[in-house]
């Protein structure tokens, strides 16, 4: 069985060995640049670890792990437009490096190619994977569209936080195990548990995230620090605050988190004290050990070495960046 850093090695050498055509160059430099800029790769490594849970001849899913991979990242080029953010993985995003309208049509070449990779299966998988696929697909757009309507949204509760997570965030790792697990030749019962795992993990990791986004060193975490509180999101660490304080305190973080006088700066570290005042990051890592431990309460169900993939969720957990 491969460790997790020799599958990572392998996405990387196919990543890095993909030949883009040369012309019209504003649509593949683009994606070129963005699947070159590193990442954690944990979306396609997942689906190689839950494959050789049932078959070690990883190289029979390479080309499936990386139709997630391209997945993900056609996402991001569109998340961040929506976000309006200007770094990723410690780079400009795609629309500050070109504009919006490249950005938009090199992800839709992404979500296109994507689809190619899936169609290196042999057609018993590939009409399982699709449905995996498709179904974790929609999913994602579904919960990008809450995420959108929270931000102009009055009230939102932590429940339907936590459901947009679970679709926006959640639901593809949870079907890069699953389907990594169809192709290796397990049962319905294996690739529905690894399923539930990849979702519980999921789960945790943007919870993670959030986190990170406030109190997270800004050269390890690759994006810009408090971008959240900026952008005035609804994350879990607002919603949690919120349903801890009341009187002027509540109002004092309702008015900071809505204003649109304060410069960047002066906005974060007056809402980062109201929430180290609240224990929230205690609060926030409390709700990230609940999930992390139902994911791992579901491999109970797997008869196999869950080494490795139990090592990946506790690299997730403990990350930094």
């Amino acid at each position: 069985m491969k460790s997790i850093d020799e599958l990572r090695t392998l996405v990387e050498q196919e990543l890095y060995s993909l030949k883009y055509p040369s012309s019209p160059v504003d649509l593949y430099s683009p994606i070129e640049y963005i699947m070159c800029l590193g990442g954690k790769r944990m979306r396609p490594i997942l689906l190689l670890l839950a494959y050789q849970l049932f078959d070690k001849d990883v190289q029979k899913a390479i080309k499936p792990s990386l139709s997630i991979e391209f997945f993900h990242n056609f996402t991001l080029l569109h998340d961040d437009i929506m976000d309006k953010a200007p770094v990723r993985r410690g780079k400009a995003t795609v629309h500050a490096k070109w504009n919006e309208n490249v950005a938009i049509l090199s992800g839709d070449a992404m979500l296109i190619q994507s689809y190619k990779y899936l169609c290196d299966l042999p057609s018993d998988k590939l009409i399982k994977c699709l449905d995996v696929f498709n179904k974790m697909a929609l999913q994602v757009c579904e919960g990008q569209q809450y995420d959108m309507d929270f931000e102009i949204q009055a009230e939102v509760d932590m429940e339907s936080y936590l459901k947009m997570i679970e679709l926006k965030t959640a639901v593809l790792l949870g079907a890069a195990l699953k389907m990594g697990a169809i192709i290796g030749g397990s049962n319905e019962k294996q690739s529905d548990t690894l399923y539930e795992f990849g979702r519980n993990i999921g789960i945790a990791f943007q919870l993670k995230d959030d986190l990170l986004d406030v109190f997270g060193d800004k050269q390890s975490f690759g994006k810009q620090v408090g971008g959240d509180i900026i952008a005035s999101k609804k994350t879990c660490l607002y919603l949690k605050a919120l349903s801890l304080t009341e009187g002027k305190q509540k109002m004092e973080l309702v008015n900071l988190y809505s204003s649109q006088s304060l410069n960047d700066i002066e906005k974060v570290e007056r809402v980062k004290t109201i929430y180290n005042l609240m224990d929230i990051k205690e609060h926030i890592d409390n709700l990230i050990d609940y999930y992390y431990s139902e994911a791992i309460k579901s491999l109970n169900f797997i008869n196999a070495d869950l080494t490795e993939l139990k090592l990946f969720a506790s690299i997730l957990k403990k990350r930094e960046n």
